[in-house]
């Protein structure tokens, strides 16, 4: 799921719709959130929301909206438009503006959130919250704190991940390993791939202890994971970011242990192809492996009458980290920018609508996703879900167990789809080519110098 949006397309969609920085008014340039009232005999008011969920997600998405469109019959309507990828819906979001030709509500993805604050373009979740005094207690702090700049929300967390650590539950039972207490360090891992790690008689490896993609996303959450912050500005959310921490000495000694377990036959050579991994995992070439919570479903499914899994919380590069992982996934954006009342009143609704946890219960064990919503964890169909994939509770226990703090907050930049990036081309760099670890991050810190300083100048104000 590597990203690659054109840095031009990037900066000069934000140079158009003006700029923004982190203590802007809530309001978003200007759109303050109407009343309910601005519904009132406007009759059914047709609202767009482009979305990237595919598959049974788009399904489970569909039949909410259904669901919503029948109890607001004849007031508001919904009508989804799959725009792909996230990266295609954000890129598509990005012309509309400049056509004029915007959605009512925009899934983006959560690296998408600084940019989509600096367009300018939308009402923020928090305007609508302060109009309406929506108690938004019930929504995990965890996740609303990723979409939050100074106290104030600016989007509605919808699809949300975190990472984990999936074990082959029936090898490390095999390899005399308890599956119940599953590595918590990278050293840890280490020790448990020497025991899982197994060949044949002529010394090819079959089983590999470890195997993970080298994914930018991952090492976004090794630096949450020990409290650090992965760019400058209070991980951008005192100010806009100007630099992206590559090259600290934590990233360092990630990428000498990963090589080394490649070194020793512990690790296949993957790189940042996610459903290369994952197709390893599932097929038993290798016994641990990081992917996000929303494969619990997918993982039981594909190893059905193979092997058991279990889960374990995200490794920590140290045993004294004292962070945890940032959430994941996309939000949902009400969008203000040439639109009147009713049909920002029409996109809150919606918006407000699959915030609820009965809403987020359905959606969470339709999809996988974790709910943004305490409540949805506390309702029967949540309750007898989890209970039949106790590999999700792992999720559920770290998300609660995570500090809440700047660093796992996670890192608002401009030019983060082009940082993710560079992160995977310093991991390949040094686990599968052999550069310099050191090397590999400070070029690509570098490198990311350029593109933040053009991001942010097309933005200044």
């Amino acid at each position: 799921m590597a990203v690659g949006l054109s840095l031009a397309a990037l900066t000069a969609t934000a140079a158009a719709c003006g700029s923004a920085t982190a203590n802007d008014d809530a309001a978003g340039g200007g759109t303050e959130a109407p009343a309910a009232s601005a519904l009132d005999g406007k009759g059914e008011v047709s609202i767009d929301f482009w979305h990237a969920m595919s598959g049974k997600n788009g399904e489970a998405l569909q039949q909410l909206t259904d669901q919503f469109n029948a109890k607001n019959k004849g007031r508001v309507k919904v009508n989804l438009q799959f725009k792909n990828t996230y990266d295609d819906t954000l890129s598509a979001y990005k012309a509309a503006l400049n056509s004029g030709q915007a959605p009512d509500v925009v899934q983006v993805y959560d690296i998408g959130t600084r940019f989509m604050i600096d367009s300018k373009s939308t009402v923020p979740v928090q305007s609508f919250v302060d109009v309406d005094k929506t108690d938004t207690s019930d929504i995990q702090p965890n996740i609303a704190g990723y979409y939050s700049v100074d106290g104030k929300l600016y989007s509605m967390p919808f699809n949300t991940s975190m990472p984990l650590l999936y074990i082959n539950k029936t090898a490390f039972t095999k390899a005399g390993l308890d599956p119940a207490n599953p590595p918590k360090t990278l050293d840890e891992i280490t020790e448990a791939a020497r025991k899982l790690t197994v060949k044949d008689a002529g010394g090819r490896v079959t089983q590999y202890g470890f195997g993970a993609a080298l994914y930018g996303w991952f090492l976004e959450q090794w630096t949450a994971a020990g409290n650090q912050e992965y760019c400058d500005q209070g991980n951008g959310r005192d100010g806009r970011g100007t630099t992206v921490k590559l090259a600290t000495d934590d990233h360092v000694k990630l990428l000498t242990w990963w090589k080394k377990m490649v070194d020793e036959g512990l690790a296949p050579k993957l790189d940042s192809n996610t459903t290369t991994a994952d197709n390893a995992f599932t097929a038993g070439t290798v016994a641990m492996t990081l992917e996000s919570t929303g494969s619990v479903g997918g993982f039981l499914t594909s190893t059905q009458g193979k092997f058991e899994i279990a889960t374990g919380n995200y490794p920590k590069i140290n045993a004294t980290d004292a962070g945890g992982p940032i959430i994941g996934g996309a939000s949902l954006w009400v969008v203000g920018k040439g639109k009147d009342d009713a049909h920002k009143r029409a996109a809150w609704e919606f918006v407000k609508f699959l915030s609820d946890k009965d809403v987020q219960a359905t959606w969470h064990t339709s999809t996988g996703y974790f709910p943004i919503s305490k409540g949805a964890l506390e309702t029967e169909v949540d309750k007898q879900w989890v209970a039949q994939r106790p590999q999700f509770q792992t999720a559920i226990t770290q998300l609660q167990n995570t500090p809440l703090s700047k660093a796992t907050q996670g890192c608002l930049l401009g030019a983060m789809p082009q940082a993710r990036k560079a992160a995977e081309q310093a991991m390949q760099a040094a686990v599968l080519s052999g550069t310099d670890p050191r090397t590999a991050l400070q070029q690509q810190e570098q490198a990311m110098a350029g593109p933040i300083k053009e991001y942010n100048q097309s933005v200044a104000g």
